[in-house]
């Protein structure tokens, strides 16, 4: 594969998704997304994503690239959507996770240069739930 596309939903609205509920992570606050797509911005491109690696007896490398990450908000939900190369085991839950803190206010958005630097899995927010992962599309050569 040359590439994948992940999509993560939150829903933060007023009444829980019916039809959905096993689809979307639900929301408690409401995530500024300014703020994390700042955070966001900083982790794309080649870097050692061993911070956002759940799985901590890796033999491989953990340098991964990543090509986009973007926001979409619309009424209720807030979707984050990963491209890129490859990624690690539990990496874009973790990535949500990480970005859902920046989103509440709990973590600097400027943070992430000195978290991909330490790469150390204990600094990283948590794993997100699997609720609201879905692979989108799988790229080959």
């Amino acid at each position: 594969a040359k590439g994948k596309t992940y999509r993560y939903t939150y829903f933060d609205g007023p009444v829980r998704p019916v039809f959905d509920r096993r689809y979307v992570a639900l929301s408690p606050v409401t995530l500024d997304a300014g703020r994390m797509q700042q955070a966001a911005d900083m982790l794309v491109g080649e870097h050692d994503f061993a911070a956002f690696c759940g799985n901590p007896h890796m033999k491989k490398s953990t340098v991964r690239r990543i090509f986009s990450i973007d926001l979409e908000e619309s009424e209720d939900e807030l979707d984050l959507v990963f491209t890129g190369e490859g990624f690690l085991q539990y990496m874009v839950r973790i990535l949500v996770g990480t970005l859902i803190e920046v989103g509440e206010g709990r973590r600097d958005p400027f943070s992430m240069e000195a978290l991909l630097n330490a790469r150390d899995r204990n600094q990283a927010g948590p794993t997100a739930p699997p609720q609201g992962l879905t692979l989108m599309e799988v790229r080959y050569n």
